[in-house]
């Protein structure tokens, strides 16, 4: 239980646009900043760093997606050789460095660099700052960047329309509230404290979540792959993963069921999502654990013509074929509806099935952890498919298809399952967004003094104290 208690004076920043305690003063990020050369840079241009230059191991990169809730998150790296990174010296970062994103989302938040590597180097993206640890304490300097406060100030001097960026220049005269050193010390240790706890009830809601999301992918697998009558007699299949099936089921491929495999077309698009009376080109996300999402597209330009009979309607049952994510390639959803003017993209199939199968009982199929065990064997063993599926291997995949009154049952049953999962999803999820409201919250009512922590001790240490005594 954290005791609010205010500061006795107040003083209104009419750059914060709020009241700060009186004896706090407003200090720019460049100040803050040590006074000597790179100690404030952004990453090279794209033309100094290419993909070209990525290899497995060596000097590994920041980049924009390893910043996050303030933290350098050690993700999807990538690296460089030693000797690209002596010519982008200029661009090396080192633990206890701040690195800052200069793009959205959200634009302008930081974390302290990891020191998990005795070295880095950002992109271009980023912006690695080395504090004055004379003037600032490292630690509070990151809480207050990504204060709320702090993060209005970025978003107002930034440009851009879908995805906004802030230069160096401006983030060199962002300023931040800045108590005395001794308070930013206990201002820090105190959200460390409390986020922590904050953290914890968070992850304890994302495990929940994923354990529902597996009971839900194991209702889904026994469903579509056991049938409903735990009595029925059964038989072996004969297809490797599947096993047992009932025995009134018929084993066949996919290509009995399936007329054809239409794939679209991947016009030059903008990256921006297209308007509703715009038409947009969807992208591999539109598919994404049995859902569909009509916005996960990219605006067609308008000088271009569409390709109308590749437009999206509902009924469709559409399958991601390729993406960087190999969790996507593979996944199927029914289109129950869909905004007008979407099309096919060349990374999107659109499956023409035969009477003999339900749409629904199809796309639950495809979902089963039988039929990702075959997608992911058959990305992983096409020699050049390690991100896409071929329409080929789609076809090949064996399975036992039950009588179509029989999948109307499971049909059913499914949904009645998912219905109860749904809902208890949604309600971890509300939770975690009231959390981090919370966490949001206390940061920037701990950096702009509307709480008094200056006597704020860990637990631990209090305990410790009177034990001692």
């Amino acid at each position: 239980m954290i005791t609010l208690i205010r500061y006795n004076s107040f003083r209104f920043s009419e750059y914060f646009n709020t009241n700060l305690p009186e004896h706090w003063l407003e200090k720019r990020l460049g100040y803050l900043a040590k006074q000597e050369a790179n100690a404030f840079v952004d990453g090279p241009f794209g033309s100094d760093l290419k993909t070209s230059d990525y290899q497995d191991d060596g000097v590994p990169l920041i980049q924009l997606n390893n910043i996050r809730d303030g933290k350098h998150l050690l993700q999807n790296m990538k690296f460089i050789s030693e000797q690209k990174k002596q010519q982008l010296i200029r661009h090396r970062a080192v633990p206890g460095d701040i690195v800052i994103a200069k793009m959205a989302d959200p634009v302008a938040r930081s974390a302290i660099v990891a020191s998990n590597f005795p070295e880095y180097v950002i992109v271009a993206d980023c912006v690695k700052m080395t504090p004055d640890l004379d003037l600032v304490d490292f630690s509070y300097l990151v809480w207050a960047i990504n204060c709320d406060y702090v993060r209005i100030n970025a978003e107002l001097v930034s440009t851009g329309t879908t995805r906004i960026r802030i230069n160096l220049g401006e983030l060199q005269k962002l300023k931040i509230p800045f108590p005395p050193k001794e308070e930013q010390k206990v201002i820090a240790s105190f959200l460390d404290h409390e986020t922590a706890k904050i953290d914890t009830l968070i992850e304890k809601q994302q495990q929940l979540i994923k354990l529902l999301k597996e009971k839900r992918q194991a209702v889904i697998s026994h469903a579509v792959t056991k049938g409903l009558n735990l009595n029925a007699p059964m038989r072996d299949s004969g297809v490797e993963w599947l096993g047992e099936v009932p025995a009134h089921w018929k084993v066949m491929q996919i290509r009995r069921i399936l007329f054809s495999i239409e794939q679209g077309k991947s016009p030059e698009c903008e990256s921006r999502p297209a308007e509703i009376n715009e038409w947009g080109v969807l992208k591999t996300s539109c598919v994404n654990q049995g859902i569909y999402s009509s916005g996960e597209n990219k605006r067609l330009p308008g000088n271009m013509q569409p390709f109308s009979q590749f437009e999206v309607k509902a009924g469709d049952v559409l399958m991601s074929r390729a993406s960087g994510s190999v969790d996507l390639i593979g996944s199927v959803a029914y289109v129950y509806e869909t905004r007008p003017k979407i099309l096919l993209s060349d990374k999107i199939f659109r499956l023409h099935l035969s009477p003999k199968v339900n749409k629904l009982f199809f796309t639950y199929l495809m979902q089963s952890s039988y039929m990702r065990t075959n997608i992911q064997a058959a990305i992983s063993g096409a020699e050049g498919m390690a991100n896409n599926i071929t329409k080929g291997a789609v076809m090949g995949f064996g399975f036992a298809l039950p009588p179509i009154s029989e999948q109307i049952e499971i049909i059913d049953l499914i949904a009645q399952k998912l219905d109860s999962f749904n809902t208890l999803v949604k309600k971890s999820e509300a939770v975690i967004e009231l959390l981090k409201e919370r966490r949001t919250a206390l940061i920037s009512a701990a950096v702009t003094g509307k709480i008094d922590v200056r006597n704020w001790q860990a637990p631990s240490q209090t305990t410790n104290q009177k034990i001692a005594a």
